[in-house]
């Protein structure tokens, strides 16, 4: 039977690659003003970057239940006798313990295994893509399990936008705590480093900040996946895509929205990309 890949909508895989690839996707939650949301669910990209724009009260985000992971388990557990799990890291969110939770509260016997990636947004994206990939030519669970962790530190994300305030306000800003105080006239570059949001640089224009993203993909010398995302700015992106395809095939590049938990976290204005290889 083929093992059944699941992640979480951090990781921003779309529906159209989540139905493709036949994986399941477990929504976190966004709060506003007391009101809970699914993830990707209950709220459309563009219904909750108006409601980030223009509501006085900043949104929060929660972790799903355990019994919602048990429930995914439960109802794959019908389909196949291997379960992966890739979720977003220990360090950003709770989520990789509530899916060892529902684990336990599951009624099913299946053999379900959790990777927590220390990732997160396309860079965990890639990680679930990959193994789902694997597993549709065969791969069995523990070969998938390692698969997963091989590739955790082959995955790069950078990710560029205009404030940190969104950051800050949500309790993520991690190491790029050190900006804040220098952030007038600047666009943060950031990605994830040991499991915490990482400065990787600041630069002094948004085209710069482009530019940057530009450089760390062909910094790669072999490029397995790369997968781009935004926030609110299609065009903008679009354009960025075009000039990948310098370096990668632009018909391969996955394209994906900034996930409402993510843009809780980076605002309206963010664009990432994310690269599964070697340097």
């Amino acid at each position: 039977m083929v093992v059944k890949v699941v992640t979480d909508s951090v990781s921003d895989i779309s529906h159209a690659m989540a139905d493709e690839l036949g994986v399941t996707v477990v929504p976190l939650n966004v709060v506003f003003n007391g009101y809970t949301y699914r993830d990707g669910v209950d709220m459309t990209t563009d219904e909750f970057y108006e409601k980030l724009e223009h509501e006085e009260i900043h949104p929060t985000t929660s972790t799903p239940a355990p019994q919602v992971f048990s429930e995914v388990y439960d109802r794959l557990a019908d389909e196949t006798d291997g379960i992966l799990v890739i979720t977003i890291g220990s360090k950003l969110s709770a989520t990789g313990e509530s899916a060892f939770k529902g684990i336990e509260v599951m009624k099913k016997k299946c053999r379900v295994a959790v990777v927590v990636s220390e990732l997160a947004m396309m860079a965990e994206g890639l990680l679930a893509i990959a193994a789902a990939k694997a597993a549709r030519d065969g791969a069995g669970l523990d070969e998938l399990v390692k698969l997963t962790n091989d590739n955790i530190p082959r995955v790069g994300l950078r990710i560029v936008f205009d404030t940190l305030e969104y950051l800050h306000r949500g309790g993520r800003i991690g190491k790029a705590q050190a900006l804040m105080g220098s952030m007038l006239g600047i666009n943060p570059v950031l990605g994830i480093k040991d499991g915490e949001v990482f400065p990787f640089g600041r630069e002094r224009s948004r085209a710069r900040a482009i530019d940057h993203l530009y450089e760390f993909v062909a910094g790669y010398s072999r490029i397995d996946e790369l997968a781009v995302e935004d926030a609110t700015t299609p065009d903008e992106t679009g354009a960025f895509v075009k000039r990948l395809g310098a370096v990668f095939p632009r018909e391969r590049i996955y394209l994906s929205k900034v996930s409402p938990v993510i843009g809780t976290n980076v605002g309206p204005s963010a664009i990432g990309v994310a690269v599964l290889g070697d340097k």
